[in-house]
């Protein structure tokens, strides 16, 4: 009898020692993410359901904010362990001011995926016409904020920017004059072009000093890369893994169309927008010119140091 509970014992622990990762509880992370609806925004929700954060021993708790002023409080007060898509200029701000606050990846480079847009029957027939107009922001601070303050530069115009929340909210006031130009990130919004409701008066891409831009940041806390760097660098090697799949595997364009409530024909072209190189979080560019938008804009002082830079963005952290 002695013999077989020996032999029971071993066996309990040679199968503990080989699945004791599946046998313990998963760690959880909250994680706020700005403007739900585009490519962008999807990689966690996406990856959580083809099961890819769930491999790496993480349940993710999402939740989608207005923009960046939203994502920035949620990180700021600990309510979340990750945010995502804060703008960058935000980030500086807040760093140069205190914040507990450290930018570990990139969620977007450049404005790519950006359109403005007015109704059908706006007198607006492109940027020239736009002086003095008011154009849609998600919320002060944000990249969207930045955007238009570079496209008032570029078409040498005098915009109002105004916030107007996400993308749907923004296609409402918008389509009823509350908003002179509304905002959308393709291919959310471009059914309405197509169906001739909106037409596109100006895109990202056309503003050269953009195209190199890291805009947008994945986001933690001091407190939160402290505690729990080893957790974060799972999340970081899920979120790389799960971009491999977006773009090699046709059923992702299906799990989008699906999430992002987008017909399949529209859901296909975000990676035509998005590109893989500008969505990989471990690409942060443009700094320099950042830097210097952020002084002229009043977002910041003085450019960061050499050693601020470093402190603010500890990107090899969680390689």
């Amino acid at each position: 009898m002695l013999s077989a509970a020996i032999r029971k014992c071993v066996w309990a622990v040679l199968i503990t020692a080989a699945f004791g990762h599946n046998a313990l509880a998963d760690d959880s992370l909250k994680i706020a993410i700005g403007q739900r609806g585009g490519w962008e925004q999807s990689v966690s929700e996406l990856g959580q359901n083809k099961g890819i954060f769930k491999k790496h021993g993480l349940t993710l708790d999402l939740f989608y904010t207005q923009g960046s002023a939203e994502t920035l409080q949620s990180v700021l007060s600990n309510s979340v362990d990750i945010g995502i898509g804060l703008g960058t200029h935000s980030m500086l701000s807040a760093f140069l001011k205190g914040a507990p606050i450290r930018g570990v990846g990139g969620s977007f480079t450049s404005a790519d995926e950006q359109f403005y847009y007015v109704p059908a029957d706006s007198p607006i027939q492109s940027m020239k016409d736009a002086g003095g107009k008011s154009i849609s922001i998600s919320t002060n601070g944000s990249a969207s904020n930045m955007f238009a303050l570079h496209l008032a530069r570029h078409f040498g115009v005098d915009l109002k920017p105004q916030p107007t929340g996400n993308y749907t909210a923004t296609l409402t006031q918008a389509l009823t004059k509350q908003v002179d130009i509304g905002f959308s990130a393709a291919p959310f919004n471009l059914n309405y072009v197509d169906e001739g409701k909106i037409r596109i008066v100006a895109r990202g891409s056309e503003v050269p000093s953009l195209r190199d831009m890291t805009s947008r940041l994945i986001v933690v806390s001091v407190a939160g890369l402290e505690k729990r760097r080893e957790v974060l660098k799972r999340y970081m090697a899920a979120y790389l893994e799960t971009l491999d799949w977006m773009y090699a595997d046709p059923a992702a364009i299906d799990a989008y169309a699906a999430w992002s409530n987008l017909p399949k024909t529209l859901a296909a072209r975000a990676p035509e927008f998005m590109t893989k190189p500008n969505m990989t979080p471990t690409r942060i560019s443009g700094m320099p010119g950042i830097m210097e938008d952020a002084v002229k804009f009043k977002y910041i002082p003085a450019p960061l140091t050499d050693a601020q830079l470093k402190q603010a963005f500890p990107v090899e952290a969680l390689k």
